[in-house]
C-alpha cells in the first residue's frame, strides 16, 4: 500500500522544532501508563510532538543468562518509546516493524535512556529512529521502526485511546 504524497507531512529528525512541545498531559498519562512498562520499571520522561524518551535502570530482573542486560528488556524500553512517538499527534499508531541492532551490553546498574524522533510522517505510515544509550555514553541499540497509523483520535478527555475501535491492519 503506496501513501498519498499529496498528504505527505513529512518531519525530519533534525528539524529545530522537533520535541519542543509538550503532548496534551492526559495523552502522556495514557502513554506513561503502559502496564509492561510500569511492570519493567520504564519511566517514559517526555513526550513532545515527533520526539519520546524512556529511561530504565537496568536491575538483576533486567539480566540474561550471560549477566547483560536482556535483549527483551531493552527491546521493551526502545518499544516504550517507538510508541509514545508514534502517538504524540494525538492519533492512534501501532507498529508494523522494529529492526534493530545491538551494539553494546548493558551492565546491572546501568540507566538506559531511549531517545526516539520521527523521520518521515505521512496520512498512513510513519518511521522512526530510536537510539538507546547508557550513562556512560555507550550506545547500547539502535533501531529503526515503522508504524500504520489508524488515524482514530485519542480521547484526551479520559487519557485513553481507542485501539479497541481500530480496525484490523492490512
Amino acid at each position: 500500500m503506496a501513501d498519498d504524497p499529496a498528504t505527505d507531512s513529512t518531519e525530519t529528525a533534525g528539524d529545530e522544532a522537533a520535541g519542543d512541545d509538550a503532548v496534551d498531559p492526559a495523552l502522556f498519562g495514557a502513554l506513561a501508563a503502559d502496564p509492561l512498562a510500569v511492570l519493567l520499571g520504564i519511566e517514559l520522561e517526555f513526550v513532545g510532538v515527533g520526539y519520546a524518551r524512556a529511561s530504565m535502570t537496568v536491575t538483576p530482573q533486567h539480566l540474561n543468562a550471560a549477566g547483560t542486560a536482556h535483549g527483551g528488556a531493552t527491546m521493551a524500553l526502545l518499544d516504550v518509546v517507538h510508541a509514545a512517538v508514534s502517538n504524540s499527534h494525538g492519533t492512534l499508531a501501532v507498529a508494523q516493524d522494529v529492526h534493530t541492532e545491538f551494539l553494546a551490553a548493558g551492565r546491572a546498574g546501568d540507566r538506559l535512556v531511549a531517545e526516539g524522533v520521527e523521520l518521515h510522517r505521512t496520512g498512513r505510515t510513519a518511521v522512526y529512529r530510536i537510539d538507546v544509550t547508557a550513562g556512560d555514553g555507550r550506545r547500547v541499540a539502535a533501531a529503526l521502526a515503522r508504524v500504520f497509523r489508524i488515524g482514530t483520535p485519542w480521547d484526551t478527555t479520559t487519557g485513553t485511546g481507542t485501539a479497541g475501535a481500530a480496525e484490523p491492519r492490512p
